[in-house]
């Protein structure tokens, strides 16, 4: 499946496990409770954890591909 987003800033909890890849774009994920983040774009393959719960700092148009498990 696909989905885009304009640059923006918004909270997310993953219900299920994620694997995204991003076509597009550039997000600083922020896991809650961390004042860290790890910056992913164009190119990169990165599952999330069921249970995560983060922000997403959208600063480049994201266009991803991606599946729940």
């Amino acid at each position: 499946m696909g989905w885009g987003c304009p640059p923006s800033k918004f909270p997310w909890t993953y219900s299920s496990k994620e694997t995204c890849y991003l076509l597009e774009g550039k997000v600083k994920v922020y896991p809650d409770g961390s004042n860290d983040f790890v910056e992913i774009g164009a190119g990169d393959l990165v599952e999330f954890p069921k249970g995560m719960s983060c922000t997403w700092e959208v600063s480049v148009a994201v266009d991803k591909h991606y599946k729940f498990e």
